[in-house]
């Protein structure tokens, strides 16, 4: 089975929405990638349709956007 991505910018709220979503889904089950560590993966999750952060990704592409934290623009600032 593919993996839900969950893209977070390191914030309080991000943190706290990543545990959630651990706790719901399984760690086994989601990838999370922190994008205020690694910008290199900012493009992907845009093209992915990410909007602002916490965002999650699932496998069928649908993209669940979790309490405002950040924007996509203040990630890349």
């Amino acid at each position: 089975m593919k993996k839900s991505i969950f893209y977070h910018a390191g914030c309080p709220v991000c943190k706290s929405a990543e545990h959630d979503v651990i706790d719901l889904a399984g760690s086994d089950n989601v990838e999370i990638v922190n994008i205020g560590e690694n910008k290199s993966r900012i493009d992907e999750a845009e093209k992915s349709g990410v909007q602002s952060v916490p965002a999650l990704v699932t496998p069928n592409g649908n993209v669940l956007h979790i309490n405002f934290g950040a924007s996509m623009e203040d990630v890349k600032a």
